[in-house]
């Protein structure tokens, strides 16, 4: 068990990095989901419930951390328009922690209230907005994504207005844990200002905190370093799970490599590279096919900002690197995914090229190809056999034997169906809170994800 260490790294950059805030004073605090899981590693899962809603709803100060909430500063390009006029808008930094890692991580919110940054917004969060980052987090861990956790979802008591979803609408004020809110944004916005000594101090901050085994010429290089292998690791997991972001814009990308802040996120019912998220994602810039290509230009960005404190020479090199590493880490997703075993680089990459080819000829559902071929081994008869005997899948069906581990163990595989987080899945458990205020159905859907999830493991 993992004892409660608080930490409070973050004010060693100084008071130019973020803004002093309080948390909106909500008329309710109605705890709808902790995270005990998460809060075991960071240990806090020994909180009550009331104990839980006064740090989480009312935003006591954790002993030891953070005296005060922060409102982060930072720019962004939005669908590769650049704004100046960004930073923490309904959230904040809470406080830091260290995990049973000796990690630092962060509590940041969503939905807490309005900071300077909010410009014309409410500061609040929809409670359907919680409940689906709720099962995005859920989902994407269990899938083996390194994605931020949904750690708190209380329901605050109010009611909104929304242009896009029927209103008025029920609020919610959520916790999420992630190794850091440091976003490309935090970079592009010391660029913007010219401001050099704050970018050399924001990179050796991230170094000593968040990338300690990073290595390169210089300190910039060392962080472009470990942002190309964060961002290509991102991009290949989002691959293998089947997941659109939706929004994979600058201020939304973590210095880290997590994958966080889940706004209108889908998961693709088929291989379709052109399938999107947002509907307001008119070009496609971040349809499921073009997510690898998002993250380089991205990185091309950050990369961009610190030639503020670095030559260009010292920051290419990495930069070059990417589309490699991303083959690399594509094969570690999809047969990790597979749970095959590997054979060589190129022996590898000719069997997720024929999974690719297979699922984009057949349009199947993916979560059905990877729950039936788990282990390299087709178990009884499936709905999908009649994709499998499409001509599409006859260079996987020719390699796959080379690569087999046998059958797993598990019971989950003996399922009749995987467990998967389509559209219409997600707006059915909104619907059970919505119309009826049941939540149980979303408890369950939860416990089933964490159970394909140890399978997975």
């Amino acid at each position: 068990m993992a004892v409660f260490t608080p930490d409070t790294s973050i004010l060693e950059l100084g008071p130019a990095f973020f803004d002093p805030v309080e948390a909106a004073a909500f008329p309710q605090t109605i705890l709808r989901f902790r995270n005990d899981r998460a809060a075991a590693q960071i240990g806090l899962d020994g909180l009550n419930d009331t104990q839980w809603a006064a740090h989480f709803g009312r935003f006591t100060p954790l002993p030891g951390s953070l005296s005060q909430p922060l409102a982060l500063r930072y720019h962004g390009h939005q669908f590769r328009s650049y704004n100046p006029d960004l930073g923490d808008g309904r959230g904040f930094l809470f406080a830091q922690v260290r995990d049973d890692r000796g990690r630092l991580m962060d509590l940041g919110t969503k939905g807490s209230g309005t900071t300077p940054w909010s410009r014309a917004g409410d500061g609040r969060l929809t409670l359907k907005g919680a409940v689906r980052e709720i099962l995005a987090t859920e989902m994407l861990e269990a899938l083996g994504v390194n994605t931020s956790r949904t750690f708190s979802v209380i329901e605050t008591g109010e009611k909104l207005i929304r242009g896009d979803e029927p209103s008025p609408t029920r609020a919610a004020v959520l916790v999420r844990l992630n190794h850091s809110h440091v976003r490309y944004g935090s970079f592009q916005r010391l660029a913007f200002h010219q401001n050099r000594e704050g970018m050399a101090k924001l990179v050796d901050y991230c170094l000593a905190h968040l990338a300690p085994g990073a290595s390169g010429s210089t300190p910039a290089a060392a962080l472009i370093d470990h942002a190309v292998q964060g961002a290509a690791r991102m991009a290949a997991q989002f691959m293998a799970a089947g997941f659109v972001h939706g929004v994979l814009n600058t201020d939304n990308i973590n210095i880290t490599g997590e994958s966080f802040d889940y706004g209108p996120w889908r998961f693709a019912p088929a291989w379709d590279a052109g399938f999107t998220a947002a509907y307001f994602d008119h070009s496609g810039l971040y349809a499921f096919g073009r997510q690898a290509e998002a993250l380089q230009w991205n990185l091309f960005q950050l990369g961009s900002a610190l030639r503020l404190i670095a030559e260009t020479d010292e920051l290419k090199g990495p930069l070059e690197t990417y589309p490699q590493r991303y083959r690399i880490a594509l094969s570690d997703a999809v047969l990790g995914r597979l749970g095959v075993k590997r054979l060589s680089a190129n022996d590898d990459e000719a069997l997720v090229e024929a999974a690719q080819k297979a699922l984009v000829g057949t349009q199947m559902d993916p979560d059905r190809f990877f729950f039936d071929w788990r282990g390299g081994v087709r178990r009884g008869a499936s709905l999908a056999d009649h994709h499998y005997a499409d001509d599409a899948f006859s260079d996987f069906l020719r390699l796959i034997p080379d690569f087999a581990a046998g059958p797993p163990v598990h019971p989950y595989w003996a399922d009749d169906a995987p467990c998967t987080m389509l559209i219409g899945e997600v707006e059915a458990l909104w619907a059970s809170i919505a119309e009826r205020d049941d939540w149980a159905p979303l408890h369950s859907k939860v416990a089933a994800i964490r159970r394909m999830g140890e399978a997975h493991a």
